[in-house]
């Protein structure tokens, strides 16, 4: 966990507050990190590459289902033990047409996910864990499918996955004291 006292997201956010200058691909360097904190989990900024479509663990098995007897294409998909999986696809907007720029902000912020029980689109400016992480009380953050499935087009699943989740927020909890992610 970081060094804050009191962490209310341990082992669920980058260490460094200057993450998404820091964030890299150079495997130099990653080998670094996981050689010099080889308890730390990864996280991967989303918003270059790929985005992350993120949504409570029972609607996205039922959308999981409904997408693949569609015949649609599912990318990556990951799950958190504490309730959410997570679709890896390409990213909506990229540096090198920034009128189509779509910050995390205009979601959620990753700290403050709580506020959302439903879809959160991570973005330019968010990151997920990257499977295998670990999470306090022996949770885990787990591929479904795995890296070898292409990332679609997060437009492709969008319909399905909003459908899905309108059903389901309703019968969420109330969420006002949940520290992110949400736990069932």
């Amino acid at each position: 966990s970081c060094d804050r006292v009191g962490c209310p997201t341990p082992a669920r956010h980058p260490v460094s507050f200057a993450w998404q200058t820091q964030s890299t691909t150079d495997r130099a360097q990653i080998e670094r990190w996981a050689r010099h904190q080889p308890q730390a989990n990864f996280i991967t900024a989303t918003g270059m590459v790929h985005d992350v479509l993120d949504v409570p663990l029972e609607a996205g098995r039922e959308a999981l289902e409904r997408l693949l007897a569609a015949g649609i294409e599912v990318g990556p998909v990951a799950e958190s033990d504490d309730g959410r999986l997570l679709f890896f696809t390409l990213t909506r907007g990229t540096p090198e047409d920034e009128d189509e720029w779509w910050p995390c902000e205009l979601d959620c912020h990753p700290e403050t996910a709580d506020e959302h029980p439903g879809l959160r689109w991570h973005c330019r400016g968010s990151y997920v864990l990257v499977p295998p992480a670990r999470l306090p009380g022996d949770q885990a953050v787990h591929w479904v499918r795995g890296l070898e499935h292409p990332l679609p087009d997060p437009l492709s699943l969008l319909e399905v996955l909003t459908d899905v989740c309108a059903r389901h927020v309703g019968e969420e909890p109330d969420h006002t004291d949940a520290a992110w992610p949400l736990r069932r």
